[in-house]
């Protein structure tokens, strides 16, 4: 049975305010750092294959990106990396940490055209304290209905928030910059899943569009989704 739309769900890194370029900027820096030790290309190979290995023991978020370079910087060394490089690491993941956060374009008028006919739910991952201190920069808290920081989003996530939250997942919607957690993910668990493109994307989130089903929507950013949520039921 076909539920009328009634929960927005939505992702908050490169969705609502910036996050990727922060990363990419700092992995320029640690291409500078070890240049003598290997090229770019190599490094960036390396890092990627940490991240993916370390996911499991430190899940998403700054300080997981940050002792992956640590780990590349050691392993590209073989062993011999100047502590100087390691202290510069962390001061770049710190430096992250407290950087001050910038809304992406419509994001504040997208919320607030919701919120008095949708339910409205913030789904984010990665580390619990630096999620929690960028939402409290945002200025966005208090216009979601319920906030989820989870460790990772697949669809038993989505279907076990919208259950919660109301009638389940064919009642809600997902809207993110990230093909596979903000958008694969949800049509997955029967949600609509509306992908607003960012233009950095790390390597690790992409798939395959997936076009042709029924419940895939793309806008060119928030200050499409007021209408695109008046043509749903």
């Amino acid at each position: 049975m076909e539920e009328n739309l009634t929960i927005i769900g939505f992702d908050a890194d490169d969705t609502l305010w910036h996050n990727e370029r922060f990363f990419q900027l700092t992995q320029a820096h640690f291409a500078e750092l070890l240049a003598d030790h290997a090229d770019r290309n190599h490094l960036m190979e390396r890092l990627l294959a940490a991240e993916k290995r370390n996911i499991q023991y430190y899940g998403y978020g700054i300080k997981g990106f940050v002792l992956s370079m640590i780990e590349t910087a050691i392993e590209v060394t073989d062993d011999r990396v100047p502590a100087h490089v390691i202290r510069q690491l962390i001061e770049a993941g710190q430096d992250m940490l407290a950087h001050p956060i910038e809304l992406l374009p419509f994001a504040r008028e997208a919320i607030e055209a919701v919120v008095d006919t949708h339910r409205v739910v913030l789904i984010t991952k990665g580390d619990l304290i630096d999620q929690e201190r960028k939402l409290a920069q945002s200025g966005l808290g208090d216009l979601f209905d319920a906030v989820e920081i989870v460790s990772e989003k697949t669809p038993d996530t989505y279907r076990e928030i919208f259950l919660r939250m109301g009638q389940g997942p064919s009642a809600a919607m997902m809207v993110g910059n990230s093909m596979r957690s903000d958008v694969v993910a949800p049509i997955q668990a029967g949600c609509w899943g509306v992908y607003v493109p960012h233009g950095l994307v790390w390597e690790i989130e992409q798939a395959e569009l997936p076009i042709a089903h029924p419940r895939y929507r793309e806008i060119r950013d928030l200050g499409d989704l007021p209408a695109l949520i008046g043509q749903i039921p």
